[in-house]
């Protein structure tokens, strides 16, 4: 599936000390800067504000993709008050990594359920700037196409005990009684 429109977003995690045996912060995402440049692999992660116990940096910047078949899905994000941008951090895996990297940005709340699955991604939901509430409303506006309701039809359910319904002519032994002495 290839996308139809795409932005590229700036990715603002927070760094938060906590009061843990095990670990002394926690990473979340709080934020995404719509248009930001690609940020220069030599520069690290970049702060942008800090106060008692926390920090704010942008830690990357990933292309934000629109596809005419989610358009469901973003209708259903934009209904939320307000709607997300749900971003995916993925942990550095090597050393000289950031502890947390991003993976993905998306507005379609189905596509950020699947990336909760594995456990060791975190994802989480950021408040979308009025102006990517506008781009994806604009979106949808354009391509979305609503779906009729088609209930289905429930089959007849095949009980040899009751001699049955027919279900295919041609099949041998279906559609008849059998007696308790086969025919000979």
């Amino acid at each position: 599936m290839s996308a139809t429109d795409s932005l590229d977003i700036g990715i603002v995690v927070e760094r938060r000390e906590i009061d843990n045996r095990w670990q002394d912060h926690v990473w979340r995402p709080v934020a995404v800067i719509p248009g930001a440049p690609p940020m220069d692999p030599t520069e690290g992660i970049r702060l942008l504000r800090e106060g008692d116990g926390w920090s704010h940096f942008q830690i990357g910047t990933v292309t934000l993709e629109l596809y005419r078949g989610e358009t469901e899905g973003y209708r259903s994000n934009l209904s939320n008050n307000p709607p997300h941008v749900y971003v995916v951090l993925s942990p550095g895996e090597e050393a000289d990594d950031p502890e947390v990297l991003p993976f993905l940005a998306t507005v379609c709340p189905y596509e950020a359920e699947g990336y909760t699955e594995s456990g060791e991604d975190i994802v989480e939901g950021v408040p979308m700037p009025v102006e990517l509430i506008a781009w994806v409303q604009d979106f949808v506006n354009t391509y979305h196409v609503e779906q009729p309701f088609k209930k289905r039809k429930q089959k007849k359910a095949y009980d040899p005990r009751k001699g049955g319904f027919r279900r295919d002519e041609g099949e041998p032994g279906v559609g008849r009684k059998r007696s308790r002495h086969h025919d000979a």
